[in-house]
């Protein structure tokens, strides 16, 4: 019966695109901006928050003029944030107390956060044998998602939508996303790729970063560097702006009414879309393309004439993208990648993997240049934050199949706070306008 509605659905697949196409003039004779960007790219405005802020560009006498990227959480530049914490200070739950409550905690009420956090970090009685065992799958987002739906199950008050009952659900759902996420990844290991199991059990003092190095590792051992590094990125992958697919998601669930599970679910199943949280993972496989194609790291002829390939659709995956360079709204500078450059040196310094950072550092200086040659793009090309993950998460031995979920597990806080907003400041659901074009018969 498969075999026959595949067959039958790839026939009708014609019969659909004939029916469903909309002549692209008419999205301009009607002012629709496609994807929520108008022709300069800009978001259209569909929302207000005070929980986070991008800025790309700043007004001078009159007119646009780009800036260095700057990323604000709550009122403070992210880069303060984390300058201010200690050299091995673990900052993820401080920021993320930040982002959900709109201040930064005392030291009492900090160690308050810290102690639920840890205390939460658990799961039901059986629940990784009868849920995350069952039906193990490569793709550890759907994994995390059923598993969050499941939870609802054990939560008396699932249904409940008062503003302290999101706001314990989604503290749970923070404490409990590195098991989701590692567990899943170790029956899928396990019962495909007949990988030896373990599971080991979270410790309730360590920080999530130091929890989640623990947790991927047989022998649980782990370096103060490799969780700094990780503590930072998950604290510059928290959140970013609310303006993103996943968070407009968050939002979107939220104002209908439901609740908390289903609304992570639905930004679990945005963010998985590669779109938006897999661009690490296409760094990742265009870098390893080119270290199969350049012979020497430090030669920059060489490099350059290698990204001009694949600019001109003459190599890697011959769509013209040179991943991690550019985003969507940042133009100078992406300020989590000025951020996070430092601990990444410091990484591959206790690493070894000089030569690698060598042709990373090389492609960052050297493709803005290749890109705005070949493209005649001169407003600026950076790389962002995804440029250098995926080398991290390569450097600390995370597998590639839980990139899109260390992503999740840092942008749940993100999500939570939105949701809260989203409850005390408006009960409107969120419902677009679409234009009918079709014609009647």
């Amino acid at each position: 019966m498969q075999s026959l509605l595949n067959e039958y659905t790839m026939q009708q697949e014609e019969v659909c695109r004939r029916n469903d196409n909309i002549a692209p003039r008419l999205y301009e004779e009607y002012g629709v901006n496609r994807g929520l960007r108008d022709e300069n790219g800009n978001g259209v405005l569909t929302g207000l928050t005070n929980i986070s802020k991008i800025v790309s560009s700043k007004i001078i006498d009159g007119q646009k003029v780009s800036c260095d990227g700057e990323l604000w959480y709550r009122g403070y530049r992210v880069e303060k944030l984390i300058g201010d914490l200690g050299e091995e200070e673990m900052g993820f739950e401080k920021i993320a107390y930040l982002l959900l409550m709109g201040e930064l905690p005392d030291t009492e009420q900090e160690k308050q956060f810290r102690g639920f956090i840890g205390s939460c970090r658990t799961l039901p009685t059986n629940f990784t044998r009868d849920v995350i065992m069952k039906a193990p799958t490569e793709d550890i987002m759907n994994s995390m998602t059923k598993s969050i739906l499941t939870l609802a199950s054990y939560d008396e008050k699932a249904k409940d939508t008062s503003v302290s009952s999101c706001l314990r659900q989604c503290i749970q759902l923070i404490s409990e996303f590195p098991l989701l996420a590692v567990y899943g990844y170790n029956a899928y290991i396990h019962y495909e790729k007949n990988a030896s199991m373990f599971i080991h059990h979270p410790d309730p003092t360590l920080s999530t970063a130091e929890n989640l190095l623990m947790l991927m590792r047989p022998d649980q051992k782990y370096t103060k560097t490799e969780a700094k590094v990780l503590d930072t990125a998950l604290i510059l992958h928290m959140e970013h702006g609310g303006g993103n697919n996943s968070t407009f998601t968050t939002r979107v669930v939220t104002s209908s009414g439901s609740d908390t599970y289903s609304t992570i679910a639905a930004a679990m199943s945005s963010l998985k879309g590669p779109k938006h949280g897999g661009a690490n993972i296409k760094v990742m496989e265009m870098m390893e393309d080119i270290r199969n194609h350049v012979s020497d790291y430090e030669d920059k002829e060489e490099v350059a004439a290698y990204l001009a390939k694949i600019v001109d659709k003459e190599a890697f995956d011959r769509k013209g993208l040179v991943y991690g360079m550019g985003h969507a709204i940042y133009s100078l500078s992406d300020p989590r990648e000025r951020v996070f450059k430092r601990y990444v040196e410091q990484l591959a310094a206790e690493k070894g993997r000089e030569e690698d950072l060598y042709l990373y550092q090389n492609i960052e200086e050297l493709a803005p240049k290749v890109i705005a040659e070949k493209r005649h793009i001169f407003k600026g090309v950076s790389p962002n934050v995804d440029f250098y993950s995926g080398f991290v998460y390569d450097m600390l031995g995370i597998p590639v199949e839980l990139y899109t979920a260390m992503f999740a597990i840092a942008r749940i806080v993100g999500w939570s706070a939105h949701r809260i907003e989203e409850l005390i400041c408006t009960d409107k659901i969120i419902r677009p306008a679409y234009m009918s074009v079709m014609e009647e018969k």
